[in-house]
This record gives structure tokens, sequence and C-alpha cells, in this order.
């Protein structure tokens, strides 16, 4: 949920689906496809080329991985209108789709394990309403805006503390729409303090993206592609927090780098100012204190706090963490907590949250039923992606693409195989903004591929989320970017400009962690 941003007479942000631009040689304008849209596409396009690619399958551990050299041919035997069948079913059977264990075939009503998204559908709209009701009880938003008003007089310090806070939640929970309410606050405050526009724009985009590109526990990123993958979300969580702490304190040094030479020499800012814009610099310490965080606010983020911590303690296989040992016996204080039983505790906990916010049954219903409600496209995306990875199982040509490349990783150094599969998701991160989507159609394949290469598979989903995460920093099919520019009055092509040596530099160390985590494993 994205929290409305204040009016300041800036031009209403695109949606995310994507930038919309026009031709003004015709008038016409292009909207670029939604993630929806986009996998409607791939669904049919699959669907095509299943006709065309030859059918097999590869021999199978009992724990269902791919053995590697086994690949022989199998004919799927599937009649034209029983593939017919599989196309208009797919996003039932993305859904709720049962695997028969006899002939690998997936329906709506055979007799085996779930194969479909059903536990991770419940779980987004879960948290979905849970992130909801938080944000309607306003404890989020005051929270931040008393700790910029606290720092105000300190300007390294506070641009340090908002991009901690955003990355935390980034890195968390996926917090990135939400930063666009943000926009009135930063902005205003930044130039009070002698910067300009591009430094509050930089904090914000920064600051959430590069949470969300190191998701630690993050359930739209790391938890749908870990389900994807068939790991826990606490596998690989101690090389995704070591590259949270280092990207995110180099994230923080160069927006901070970058604020003090432009309140050093206004005339090397990027942006410049708009008329107005130093008018009132260097009177931040003067500012209107906000209101103080209530009995009722305070608790409220407590509640958050211990959730989220209560989440990442549920998922983490501690006897393997603890001993570097994958088939440690898991210790008897282990929870092994999956979606089931986190869609339920968010479930729980939004109806906590909005008793300790005094919300009323109606209020709390309706706040939560909208939170529901407006995270139902990334739950459909999630279904949408599952039900092409349906079309392709039932035509036996998934193992056939692994068998393609599998020569190519068969070999492959670790540490290179990890920086391939981080350049490979590039640009399908282009063309799938929605991570949850992106994550569901890809992991399929990528990770037999870490078998294959002897990498572990928590190594391809932090490798992955890097690439989605990198990608959604600047490309202009995301609302966070083309919303954020758009409310703090910055040039697309200026922000590109200011973030363009930090991309760089990102892209390097991104590289370094996954082929560092690829041989560590």
């Amino acid at each position: 949920m994205t929290p409305g941003a204040p009016d300041d007479g800036a031009p209403t942000p695109p949606t995310a689906d994507g930038e919309e631009g026009q031709d003004p040689g015709t008038g016409r304008h292009f909207t670029f496809p939604s993630a929806l849209t986009v996998l409607v596409l791939v669904t049919v396009a699959v669907w095509a080329l299943a006709f065309v690619l030859p059918s097999g399958s590869y021999t199978r551990t009992a724990t269902g991985r791919p053995l590697q050299g086994t690949y022989h041919p199998a004919p799927s035997g599937r009649t034209f209108p029983e593939r017919l069948g599989d196309l208009f079913l797919s996003p039932v059977n993305g859904l709720y789709g049962v695997k028969d264990a006899r002939t690998g075939l997936v329906g709506p009503d055979l007799r085996g394990e779930l194969f479909g998204s059903a536990g991770v559908f419940l779980f987004v709209l879960a948290i979905g309403a849970f992130i909801t009701v938080v944000f309607a009880t306003g404890a989020l938003d005051r929270g931040i805006g008393r700790l910029a008003h606290r720092l105000r007089d300190r300007g390294a310090l506070l641009i340090a503390g908002v991009m901690g806070v955003f990355s935390l939640l980034g890195t968390v929970e996926g917090f990135a729409e939400e930063t666009l309410g943000f926009y009135g606050l930063l902005v205003p405050l930044m130039l009070a303090l002698g910067f300009d526009r591009l430094v509050a724009t930089g904090a914000i985009i920064l600051g959430a993206g590069i949470g969300v590109l190191c998701s630690t526990v993050n359930p739209f990123a790391t938890g749908v592609a870990s389900s994807a993958a068939e790991i826990s979300l606490g596998d690989g969580i101690a090389l995704r927090v070591a590259m949270w702490l280092v990207l995110t304190a180099a994230t923080i040094a160069y927006v901070i780098r970058y604020a003090r030479r432009v309140r050093a020499d206004p005339d090397r800012s990027l942006c410049g100012f708009r008329p107005g814009d130093r008018e009132h610099a260097q009177t931040a310490p003067d500012a209107a204190e906000p209101p103080p965080l209530t009995a009722l606010h305070k608790a409220v983020l407590l509640t958050v706090t211990l959730l989220f911590a209560f989440m990442v303690f549920s998922v983490i296989p501690w006897s393997g963490a603890l001993t570097g040992r994958a088939d440690a016996r898991p210790y008897t204080w282990e929870l092994d907590w999956s979606f089931p039983e986190l869609a339920a505790m968010f479930l729980v906990g939004s109806v906590l949250v909005g008793l300790l916010a005094r919300m009323g049954e109606q209020r709390l219903t309706a706040t939560f039923v909208q939170g529901a409600a407006d995270f139902i496209s990334p739950a459909l995306v999630i279904v949408l992606a599952r039900g092409v990875t349906v079309i392709m199982n039932n035509a036996k040509v998934t193992d056939t693409v692994l068998h393609s490349i599998e020569g190519v990783v068969a070999g492959t150094p670790a540490a290179l195989f990890g920086v391939i599969v981080f350049v490979v998701n590039l640009p399908l991160a282009f063309l799938i903004p929605s991570t949850s989507g992106h994550a569901t159609l890809a992991m399929p394949i990528l990770a037999p591929l870490a078998d294959f290469a002897g990498v572990t598979r928590p190594v391809v989903v932090t490798a992955w989320q890097a690439a989605s995460g990198w990608m959604n920093l600047w490309v202009p099919t995301t609302a966070v970017v083309m919303g954020g520019v758009s409310l703090a009055k910055v040039g697309y092509d200026t922000y590109l400009r200011f973030a363009a040596p930090y991309l760089a530099l990102l892209f390097c160390l991104i590289c370094a962690f996954v082929a560092l985590g690829a041989v560590v494993g």
C-alpha cells in the first residue's frame, strides 16, 4: 500500500504499471504493459513454444531434484485439446493445482501434493492487510517525522537516520511504494538544511531500494523466491545480512558525500534550485515540531518490531546456521515456520494492531479488507507466473530448457555462476517489474541449475533478488522511481546522472558478494 502523497503541485506520479509518455508528433500515449499483461503474453508464448520444443525429463532424487546427466526424451502424451485445457486452466492451476505423484501432471482435480501457490497467495494478502492496518494508525509516519525533526540540525545524521530506517523496512517487508508519501516532508526539510532536491530523492529512492535489493526476509522477494526454489526463507540469510549492512553503509555514504558537496558549493548541484528553494535555507532548527508519539503509537511500533523479529526467528534453520551443517538435527526450540504459519501470524497481527489503535470493528474490518485488496495485484502475478510453470510441466519442456543450458553451467566456477545468474536476471527484471512474478517465473529454472553447478540454492535467490533490486533503482517502469522524481520535481535524466556512478559501484559490489557467497556456500 502506498500512503497518499501531499499535493504540492507536482504532476501525478505514474502507476506501478510503468511510465506514461506522449509522442508530441502524434498525441498518442504509450504505457508500458503491467506485470499482469506481460505474464499473460508470456503464458500464451510459452504455451505455443511448447509445441516446438522436444519434451523430456531428468531422473530425480527422492526430494524431487534432477540428477545431472540423466536427461532423456519423454513424450508428454498431451493431445491438443488437453494442451488447450492447460492454457485455459493455467491461472487455476497456478493457485491450487495438484501434482499427481504417478504421472507428474498438474491439475485442479488430481490427487497428490499441492503444486499451486495458494499458500504464498494467502500470505501476500495477509501481510498486505497487516501493513495497511499499521499505516492507518499513523504510527510509522509519525515516527519517521519525529526522527527527521530531531535530527534536523544535523544534516548528515538526518540523511543516515532516514535512509537507515527506509533500508531496514525495505529489507524486512519490501518497503518501496510507501515512500512516496514522505516527499512532502523530506524535500522541504532537506532544502532548509541547504541541500538540493536530489538529496531528498536519493535518500528516499536509494535508501528504501537498497533495503529491497538486499532483502533478508522480505516476503515479496526473498519469501516468494525461496518458496519457488524449494528452500526455507531463512536459508542464506547470513549472506543477505552481510550484503545489507555493507551496501546500506555504502549507499548512505554516497548520498551524504553528494549532500556535503552541494551544501559547500550550491553551484555543484546537478538539479539546481527552483525559485524559493534557497529562501529558507539553514532555518531548519526553527521548524515546527511534529506532534509527539502517543502511547498508542509506541505500542503499535513495538508490536510491529516484535512481529517482524519473531518472523525472522521463526524461519531461520538455527541448527544448520549455528553448526554449518545442512543436515543438522533441528533444535527442539526451532519453529521451522513457512507461509501457512506466517500468514496466520500476520492475520492475527492485523487484528492486534487494530485493537491497540482502538480502530473499532467497522474501521478495522474495512481497513483490513482494503489492505488485502491493495495487494491482490502482486498476489495474482504470483498465480499467473506459477501457471506458466504448470504449462511447461505438463508439456514436459521444463527439463528440456534445463538440459539446453546444463552444458553451459556444468563445470562453471562457482563464483562465475553466481555472477551469471545476477546478469541473466537483469533483462527479466526490466520486463517483469513485479519481484513476486519474476521470482515465481524464474526460480523453477534457476534453482536446479545451481544444483548442476554445485552452488547452493540460497545463492541463486540472493543473486536473483539483487538483479531485481538493482534494476528497480533506475528503470522507468517502476512507480517508485518515476513517482519519486515527479513528486520531488527532479528530472528523470538528472536523477540518472546522479545515480549512475553509484549504480556502477553497486553492480561491482553485488558481483563480489554473490561470487563470494557461491564460493563459500
